[in-house]
């Protein structure tokens, strides 16, 4: 199927910063049948990330501020991209930056490097600082969708923040800048506190909260970007099991992506694409994409 100009083999893929560089997982999971591999965020230059506690769970879900810890870019093409290259599913390289430029020098350092079939800018990273703004301005992302886009040959997914008045109007931006698909949603921003303390449990105060809470935040963004813009979405948020992705399908993605249930299930992604097939086939369907967007909405 197709994502723009991204050709994936299903539309199972696994989200950034959950599972890793392949590596973690290839004793849980079959690597080579998922849709994508979208590896953990790289940035331009190492980053430490943020100050523990770095991981908190919480009522449906989990807030997470790690920082974008990283070792850089060059030692992922160096030492990440050549094994991930090598699993058979197609490698999209998440990528931020803290200003546009950063992500237009990224672009073209991995326009060098072999073994990326797509990009996804993290322009809405919650617990960073720079990046965020970029998603949360629709002229900033036009800017640097179109900016990465110039400098490689690769299909540019641009990847949404919850945490704005208006989503739609980012994603129509993105598409200006020519995107060839959205993601949505990244994580929503929230916090957890010890009354006893008293204290903020995240090191960075603030996170992003992912998991099965975030799920009906991320159908409702899902369901607006789609009836507002003609390219691609791919929905992320709270998806864990078959009935999850269907109602993203339905909802007007063409896609999914698999987050933090990678965390307690490993093997989501296998039962997944394993039950797929007799999901398709109980709409009356014959395959995938004539399931997208077939939500019935009565309107007055």
């Amino acid at each position: 199927m197709r994502l723009g100009r991204l050709t994936v083999p299903n539309p199972i893929l696994v989200a950034s910063g959950t599972f890793g560089y392949g590596r973690e997982m290839e004793s849980f999971s079959q690597l080579t049948h998922l849709g994508g591999i979208i590896p953990k965020t790289v940035t331009l230059e190492p980053r430490k990330g943020n100050h523990p506690w770095r991981t908190v769970e919480t009522a449906a879900g989990m807030l997470n501020s790690i920082g974008l810890d990283n070792d850089g870019l060059e030692a992922f093409i160096e030492h990440h991209l050549p094994y991930l290259s090598s699993l058979g599913a197609p490698v999209i390289v998440s990528i931020a930056g803290r200003t546009a430029d950063e992500f237009v020098t990224m672009a073209a350092r991995l326009a060098e490097a072999e073994g990326v079939a797509a990009i996804e800018l993290n322009i809405s990273c919650p617990n960073v600082s720079g990046g965020v703004d970029l998603g949360t301005d629709p002229v900033a992302c036009e800017h640097v969708v179109a900016g990465t886009r110039k400098v490689c040959a690769f299909p540019i997914i641009a990847k949404l923040t919850p945490n704005v008045t208006d989503i739609r109007t980012i994603a129509k931006a993105a598409e200006a800048g020519g995107a060839d698909a959205i993601s949505a949603i990244n994580t929503c921003l929230g916090m957890v506190v010890d009354w006893r303390g008293p204290r903020p449990m995240l090191g960075n105060v603030l996170g992003g909260l992912s998991g099965p809470a975030i799920k009906p935040i991320a159908l409702r963004a899902v369901y607006q970007i789609a009836n507002s813009v003609k390219t691609p979405v791919i929905g992320i948020g709270g998806i864990a099991t078959i009935d999850d992705v269907m109602e993203f399908l339905v909802t007007g993605a063409s896609a999914v992506q698999i987050g933090t249930a990678n965390f307690y299930n490993p093997g989501a992604t296998d039962s997944i694409l394993s039950a797929l097939p007799d999901a398709v086939a109980e709409t009356g369907k014959q395959n995938v994409a004539e399931v997208i967007g077939t939500l019935k909405v009565d309107t007055p």
